[in-house]
């Protein structure tokens, strides 16, 4: 297990990854304000994790292993980002926010258990087949209602 700063590192790496391609210490640092030689660290320690391919000066590739921390990473966030804008009613940015507070502090039973709450409450198929945030159940069969379904029932 890792720290929650290095999942940051993980996240940012994804989510760059998919943006641009190629993933470099500049980017990382320019996107996390960090500086360069902090990336150098923590690049060293998610290598000796096996989450990232890294030669000095090259570019940066996740690992199978770092590429399903990254989607996980995200899909928690989606998941309690969810919950506080569609349940809890509370404006975008600031569900935003708190979703990247919450979701670095949040025990991956409890984000289970708050996903299967969010699937039911917001009327997405029911996730009682076992969903493991750890493995990618579900996610290609849940289909979301339209949402002034979903007014309507409450």
């Amino acid at each position: 297990m890792i720290s929650k700063s290095l999942e940051e590192y993980i996240k940012t790496i994804y989510i760059l990854k998919k943006q641009n391609g190629n993933v470099r210490v500049t980017d990382i640092a320019n996107r996390m304000n960090c500086t360069k030689p902090s990336v150098n660290k923590a690049l060293h320690n998610l290598k000796d994790n096996n989450l990232v391919d890294y030669k000095i000066y090259g570019t940066i590739e996740l690992t199978a292993d770092g590429e399903n921390l990254g989607k996980k990473i995200i899909e928690a966030y989606d998941i309690v980002y969810l919950f506080l804008k569609d349940v809890l009613n509370l404006e975008e940015d600031e569900a935003q926010n708190e979703a990247e507070k919450i979701k670095s502090v949040i025990a991956d039973d409890t984000i289970n258990k708050l996903a299967k709450y969010v699937h039911k409450v917001l009327g997405l198929n029911n996730l009682d087949c076992d969903y493991d945030i750890n493995k990618e159940k579900c996610r290609s069969c849940i289909r979301r209602k339209p949402k002034d379904k979903i007014n309507n029932e409450k």
